[in-house]
């Protein structure tokens, strides 16, 4: 069995093999690193599907996909001469390294809690030098990633407004502004005014992202549940449908709503 050097060095021969210039793949020459984007999106949320489906095998594969993906990346960045693999992983191993000084230093960290609490003083401080060296202030909501699923990073600046008190007492706190976001929608609606729509429903979700946060509940996780059940749901009022020689387009409101209603009875 080949050894982790070994086979990282293989995968980094492979995707230089790919990207030669001379019998290269005509594919994987043409790509840059805003082409593979969404494809290195697409493998981390197959990752995360592997893990909900408690499948090891396809865990193992959709983790070398997303490994593919770095390595890609990094390939790309090498030919600029930006950085190579090799950068990478140093750089995320120092980083894992000063972020563990409990681990690797002398500092002492005895429980869950207080290592969350060291890790964000860390985080604090690496955003203080990162502002400093751009020339700017610190602000508590810096590297939010932008490119998150909009959901996730409502729950995260949520949570980032939060360390300084920003924040509703509880969940039920929450529920009012539902409430008020839902009438300030219907106003909207009334006067046909779809910009104030759009930008009311925003505030709808971003409002929703922080009440299963306050309750403790993952807001992209429950959100992905739902679709879930919803395909489960509707897939067996089609089935449900067909086996009495009939289809969804032909049937009328109230018989849909029959149908889904036996469909949840069977979850």
């Amino acid at each position: 069995m080949a050894t982790v050097p070994s086979a990282i060095d293989d995968l980094l021969a492979t995707m230089a093999r790919l990207r030669d210039p001379k019998g290269g793949c005509p594919w994987d020459l043409e790509q840059t690193f805003a082409t593979i984007k969404p494809y290195t999106i697409e493998e981390a949320y197959e990752v995360g599907d592997a893990i909900d489906r408690d499948d090891r095998n396809d865990l193992k594969n959709e983790l070398g996909d997303l490994l593919l993906q770095v390595v890609y990346h990094a390939q790309i960045a090498k030919e600029e001469g930006a950085f190579s693999f090799e950068d990478v992983a140093r750089a995320i191993n120092d980083k894992m390294i000063a972020r563990h000084p409990h681990v690797f230093g002398d500092a002492e960290v005895r429980t869950a809690a207080a290592q969350t609490e060291a890790w964000e003083r860390t985080k604090t401080a690496e955003r203080a030098e990162k502002a400093a060296k751009e020339g700017r202030e610190p602000s508590v909501l810096d590297d939010v990633p932008l490119a998150l699923p909009a959901l996730m990073r409502a729950e995260k600046l949520g949570k980032r407004a939060a360390r300084v008190g920003f924040d509703w007492p509880d969940a039920r706190g929450v529920t009012a502004k539902l409430r008020e976001e839902l009438d300030e929608i219907d106003e909207a609606l009334a006067t046909g005014n779809m910009e104030a729509v759009r930008e009311e429903i925003g505030d709808l979700l971003f409002a929703m992202a922080q009440l299963a946060r306050k309750a403790g509940v993952d807001a992209e996780e429950s959100l992905r549940l739902a679709n879930r059940k919803f395909v489960g749901r509707f897939q067996a009022m089609e089935t449900a449908a067909r086996a009495d020689g009939s289809s969804l387009p032909a049937e009328d409101m109230d018989r849909l709503e029959q149908r889904w209603q036996a469909a949840k009875k069977q979850d």
